[in-house]
């Protein structure tokens, strides 16, 4: 066999810049949303781009030759120019940022991830969390904010799914070969690799740094499968979700403290960093310990002056979810560096990372120290909001719920990723191909407009492609799982174009309920054998290897498949993946979710329905509980939580049957002259026009800017100026208030009604305490259609008797009732965020 030289080498001159035009193409996951490239890779190696979708494993793949003859091409080197030139406009063009807010002090976000669902060429991904952080990154891309992602880079990524005949999965664990990742080294201006060195207990851990393109974003992945490693520390990024908690651990602290040292070896100085949930929050010890070495503050005061330029964003609905490690763990990881670093104890670490710092047996809980070192917390959906201020609640006690320091955006996908190639006809013909850039005003009338035979005439393409895609994988997946020939043939002839199809895909796990669909089997049956209305629904979903009750939820469905008479009314795909998810969201009628609310936290799956026509029947939970309306779609549940209630997932079951059978499928086949399901298409139009561009990730990433990114940016550079000297201020005030908050004393209360007021007044024994350090309120509930009422209460002169001590007034409406209210002292606001980063509260009661 000769000896071949890389492609590229030994070429032409315009050969060689063709290939570098080619490889800057396949290395950029622009292509992953805009399909314009699409035509080349099919070209290079049909075959290998219906399997893979990844243009660079088929730059790496052609041969030379072929690639030389395609290179010699005027016609293609030509189209590969128009491409590259486009690329470079659209890169340098003004985006949506640079419009909107040309004047920004913001210039650098970094987005901190455990996971990132950018396209199944780089399969680094679970599910839900590496959905949200790639689809925000793209979004990020299409309006021009300035972010960057800091990730991991696996080894093996996160378990491949098989399922034997019996129904039980297999968990897999394939290789992720750097060299057909679409990703390249990050090397320093001398060529030299870009390693990083974290002093571990007793060895060094050498990281290893990648970047990946993501149009004008770009991603940053570290690895420790170095060289200069033991085999044993080569493998913490062996998985994703793997291991045990100090593999966990140790992912953690690469994935804190080694990003942010990354981002300092390259120069980027973000004004914001972004924890996406609580898994990098060590990114927020290694940002104070790094500001603290260079501008000479202690840790508390750069702490203090580099929190507000933090915002935690978590995603657990369950307080279970949360990440929290062993005392003993933690010491022996991050004793050291705790001392020696930081210069503070391990018992202040972990003070940072507990509800009672005092407790040394209480575990050092993540999600703590992201909100302890952050000057924003944000929940993804708005009842994930309240759920998510529920379970922060016993970090500030004695504040009202509602006053926990937990807003919500609520998430968005990205639409051009999930929308399918009809759908973009569509929608482009509507509104327009800038659409996802920032302006989405107005389009909700334009998809209004759309006639019924052409929204029905789209939504039946969708339709017959998956069914299409199913012929053709079915039967592979089942002849891998040792199925007969007549049962592999079969499936090549499985499902109609013309039938009502259901999807259901997530994760197999108990809350999500699963088999809620299979609470009467034979009922169900019945629903899909309808011969008037038949109903064919196509399952997917993974359990965590460790699950074994998710994974016996699998196993029920497959062998509840298994049976001849169901067969052909219900499959199961495996491997549940991005390639997947985006065939079955872009062709199924309806999309059903059925979590035991509140533990959805936001839910996204039902959002890429959207765009291609889908309908939702979900619970009322996390992102449909703000979207649902009668005329969009169908919901299950009625707000409130039942955990606990034994009838209750038999009460849902019953009404998720009557919702198929009385309401859904009739709806479906109610057809006009025209054939056509009018009432069908128009709730069809109704979720597209209205629930399409607000469940976006532009919409998401715009208000992420706004409301978060840019604030946090100025609050930022004013804390950090003049090296961190307001940051250094504020640590003080707060030791002060600290050291003097138990001598404050109320005193008596007198209350006057007249005039249509209550007025108030209380004396307040301040003691060594400044007048301006605190805030003395009149607070009410919100009790009913009242709103929670918190007004400040004007300070008079000192008395006489007691110079240490005031009276401080307030008048309010009569309108409710004078025991509604009472007075209370809490910091002050100015600089500070009242209770996020000054939580002490005293009642008069």
């Amino acid at each position: 066999m000769k000896s071949l030289s890389p492609p590229g080498e030994d070429m032409p001159r315009a050969q060689s810049d063709g290939y570098a035009a080619l490889a800057d193409l396949a290395l950029d996951l622009h292509w992953s949303w805009n399909h314009k490239t699409d035509g080349i890779w099919n070209q290079l190696d049909p075959v290998l781009w219906d399997l893979t979708k990844n243009p660079w494993v088929i730059l790496k793949t052609v041969s030379p030759d072929v690639l030389g003859r395609f290179l010699s091409d005027p016609a293609f080197l030509g189209q590969v120019e128009r491409l590259t030139q486009e690329k470079a406009r659209a890169t340098e063009s003004d985006a949506w940022f640079q419009k909107r807010h040309p004047q920004a002090l913001l210039t650098s976000v970094a987005y901190f991830s455990m996971e990132f669902m950018l396209s199944e060429a780089l399969p680094i991904y679970s599910g839900g969390l590496g959905n949200v952080a790639g689809d925000q990154l793209k979004a990020a891309s299409d309006l021009g904010v300035p972010v960057v992602g800091v990730g991991l880079l696996y080894q093996q990524g996160y378990f491949r799914q098989a399922i034997d005949a019996d129904g039980s999965q297999q968990a897999l664990y394939p290789y992720n070969d750097p060299g057909q990742l679409p990703i390249t080294p990050l090397r320093a201006p001398n060529g030299e690799w870009l390693r990083l060195e974290i002093t571990m207990p007793g060895y060094s851990l050498w990281i290893r740094a990648w970047q990946v393109q993501v149009g004008r974003v770009r991603l940053y992945l570290l690895d420790t499968n170095d060289a200069a490693n033991l085999p044993v520390y080569r493998g913490i990024t062996s998985e994703l979700y793997g291991g045990n908690s100090e593999l966990r651990l140790k992912q953690e602290m690469v994935l804190g403290i080694g990003g942010w040292r990354l981002l300092q070896a390259l120069g980027i100085e973000p004004q914001v960093c972004h924890l996406n949930e609580g898994h990098a929050a060590f990114a927020v010890l290694e940002r104070s310990r790094s500001f603290a070495q260079k501008s000479g503050q202690s840790f508390d005061a750069a702490l203090t002056a580099t929190r507000v330029g933090n915002l935690f964003t978590t995603h657990t609905a369950v307080e279970a979810g949360f990440d929290r490690f062993p005392p003993s763990l933690v010491e022996h990881h991050l004793g050291r560096y705790a001392q020696d670093r930081l210069g503070i104890s391990i018992h202040d670490l972990m003070a940072l990372g507990r509800r009672n710092p005092d407790d040394n047996g209480e575990p050092f809980n993540m999600a703590f120290l992201a909100l302890r070192g952050s000057g924003a917390v944000n929940g993804v959906s708005r009842l994930h909001g309240e759920v998510s201020r529920r379970l922060f609640a016993p970090l500030f006690p004695r504040w009202p719920e509602d006053e926990v320091p937990v807003g919500f955006v609520t998430n968005g996908v990205h639409v051009p990723t999930w929308d399918s190639a009809v759908a973009d006809e569509l929608w482009t013909a509507a509104c327009g191909k800038d659409r996802w850039r920032g302006i989405t005003g107005g389009m909700g009338d334009k998809i209004r407009a759309i006639p019924d035979e052409a929204l029905w005439k789209f939504r039946c393409a969708n339709r017959q492609q998956l069914i299409e895609y199913i012929r053709s994988s079915l039967p592979r997946q089942l002849a891998a799982s040792g199925a007969s020939s007549e049962v592999v043939e079969g499936a090549k002839r499985l499902f109609d174009p013309n039938v009502l199809t259901l999807g259901f895909a997530r994760r197999f796990a108990s809350y999500k309920r699963p088999n809620l669909l299979l609470h009467d089997r034979e009922r169900l049956l019945r629903l899909l054998q309808n011969k008037e209305r038949l109903v064919q629904l196509v399952m997917a979903g993974k359990a965590h290897p460790a699950d074994q009750p998710g994974q016996q939820l699998i196993r029920e469905w497959i062998q509840f498949i298994g049976r001849p008479d169901v067969r052909p009314h219900v499959i199961f795909l495996g491997d549940y993946d991005m390639l997947l998810a985006q065939r079955l969201v872009q062709g199924v009628d309806v999309w059903i979710n059925t979590p035991e609310r509140p533990w959805e936290a936001s839910g996204t799956s039902g959002m890429k329905v959207l765009v291609n026509g889908g309908i939702n029947l979900s619970e009322l939970d996390g992102w449909w509980a703000e979207a649902y309306r009668a005329d969009l779609g169908w919901a299950l549940g009625d707000g409130h939580e039942h955990h606990g209630d034994a009838g209750w997932n038999d009460s849902e079951a019953n009404t998720l049957y009557e919702l198929l059978e009385r309401e859904v499928a009739p709806e479906f086949y109610q057809r006009n002259e025209n054939d056509i399901p009018t009432a069908w298409v128009a709730r069809m139009r109704q979720s597209m026009a209205e629930l399409t561009p607000h469940f976006s990730a532009s919409r998401t990433v715009q208000e992420y800017t706004g409301q978060y990114y840019l604030p946090a940016a100025s609050n930022y550079l004013r804390r950090a100026a003049k090296d961190g000297a307001l940051g250094g201020e504020l640590a003080k005030r707060k030791q002060v208030l600290d050291r003097a908050w138990d001598s404050l004393r109320f005193g008596p209360i007198m209350i006057e009604t007249q005039g249509g007021q209550h007025h108030f007044s209380v004396q307040v024994g301040l003691h060594n305490i400044d007048p301006g350090a605190v805030r003395v309120e009149l607070y009410a509930n919100r009790n009913g259609d009242a709103s929670a009422v918190g007004q400040e209460m004007k300070r008079g002169v000192p008395l006489q008797e007691d110079p240490s001590s005031s009276t401080y007034l307030a008048s309010v409406s009569a309108e409710r009732p004078a025991t509604d209210y009472t007075p209370r002292i809490i910091s002050a606001k100015n600089d500070l965020a009242v209770p996020l980063e000054e939580s002490r509260i005293l009642w008069s009661r």
